[in-house]
């Protein structure tokens, strides 16, 4: 099958609302987390170095100004963070079975780069590895016409690693949420059962949730999805949900798309733009990776300045040259994701990130793949002023 078929089988999990395949699920992963080998982050574990954390990784920026010019911007973790984070990755194993096992390939220690290790400048980091299901699995969904991605092995893990790290790592600290796709739809099962309306409800600093249709009532920020959690509308507002799907400008969701699009007509997909969550448009902080590799795949990137110049650092950022808002059609709601090149300037004026590459990019996809990259500093400097806050409420 190709890639766009798995993805296209992907989509069609994400839609429905269908039960668990039987066939596919197992006894859960309870126990496993005590193991350090089950974590792809994971603090203060004695006998683990950096060398074993996922999360410890170069995360240099080379900063292109939209001249031109290249400036270096270094990176360091806070060992002292305040609060902490965890994490759920979306969709990425290539393991040949419906579940994957409990050992991290390239694909997850890749995602972890992709969407999470920057986090540690403000928190720290919990990753656990879980037997998501694969891209195989998608395919095996997709053929036999049933399944979900909140409900089985996968959502059984994650809700192990969570429960452990409650009651081993968490000590009254407050926490972020944070996935994307399979993983954020693994957390909004995870929030509404375990969370809202629960005590542990008054640590949560706040879920960060992309890539995956979260409903709320038309014109409010709490109801649907959540009873008790409402929609994050100011980097000072804790206890509340970042969620969207970003589309480009010039390829708003079909009637096709794949995500901000509900079947309730009182419900609507929600958004919340990281970089303006009061409204209106702002600017990205993007970071992206200088080979153009995503949560996926790599698709090499045009030039990032011209003349070409060899960049030095893993990643990118490009300031200036994306801005987002929130927007609505009649197919869907989403994140409006505008690029500000400048065909004459040194600068490049195209970003990756589409499902199809940018030969064959599909709309009904959006800018799924890069979903986080594009507001990673927006979300990080977010997290950061949430923390300050929650931390004086809760002194």
């Amino acid at each position: 099958m190709t890639k766009l078929a798995v993805f296209a089988a992907f989509a069609a999990c994400l839609v429905s609302a269908q039960t668990t395949r039987p066939g596919l699920l197992g006894k859960s992963a309870a126990g496993a987390y005590g193991d350090i080998k089950s974590w792809l982050c994971r603090p203060g574990v004695e006998g683990s170095s950096p060398g074993n954390d996922a999360c410890d990784i170069d995360l240099t920026t080379t900063v292109i100004a939209a001249d031109g010019k290249l400036s270096r911007e270094t990176w360091t973790a806070d060992a002292n963070a305040p609060i902490d984070c965890f994490y759920v990755y979306p969709t990425v194993s290539t393991d040949p079975t419906p579940n994957s096992d409990m050992t991290a390939d390239a694909a997850e220690l890749n995602v972890i780069r992709q969407q999470f290790a920057r986090f540690g400048s403000k928190c720290r980091r919990y990753a656990p590895m879980y037997r998501q299901v694969t891209l195989a699995g998608l395919r095996l969904m997709f053929a036999g016409g049933g399944g979900s991605l909140d409900r089985g092995l996968q959502y059984d893990d994650v809700l192990d690693a969570w429960r452990y790290y409650l009651d081993h790592d968490n000590m009254g600290r407050g926490f972020v949420l944070v996935g994307h796709s399979q993983g954020s739809f693994i957390l909004t099962r995870l929030i509404r059962e375990e969370i809202d309306g629960k005590p542990v409800q008054a640590r949560m600093v706040s879920a960060i949730l992309p890539g995956a249709t979260i409903a709320v009532p038309r014109g409010k920020d709490v109801g649907g999805a959540f009873q008790h959690v409402p929609l994050c509308r100011a980097a000072s507002q804790t206890g509340c949900v970042i969620a969207y799907s970003a589309f480009r400008a010039t390829m708003p969701p079909p009637a096709n798309t794949r995500f901000g699009k509900v079947a309730d007509q009182n419900m609507a997909g929600a958004c919340t733009n990281p970089a303006a969550l009061g409204g209106g448009s702002g600017e990205l902080h993007a970071y992206l990776s200088t080979d153009g590799r995503t949560i996926t795949g790599t698709t090499p990137p045009k030039p990032w300045v011209s003349p070409e110049q060899k960049i030095e650092t893993p990643w990118v950022s490009v300031p200036g040259l994306l801005t987002a808002k929130c927007a609505t059609n009649d197919n869907a709601t989403w994140l409006e994701v505008a690029i500000h090149g400048d065909p004459a300037g040194r600068r490049t004026d195209s970003i990756i990130g589409d499902v199809g590459g940018n030969t064959n990019p599909q709309a009904d996809w959006g800018l799924h793949l890069v979903d986080v990259n594009l507001a990673m500093g927006n979300l990080v400097d977010i997290v950061g002023s949430q923390a300050k806050v929650w931390l004086g409420q809760h002194r």
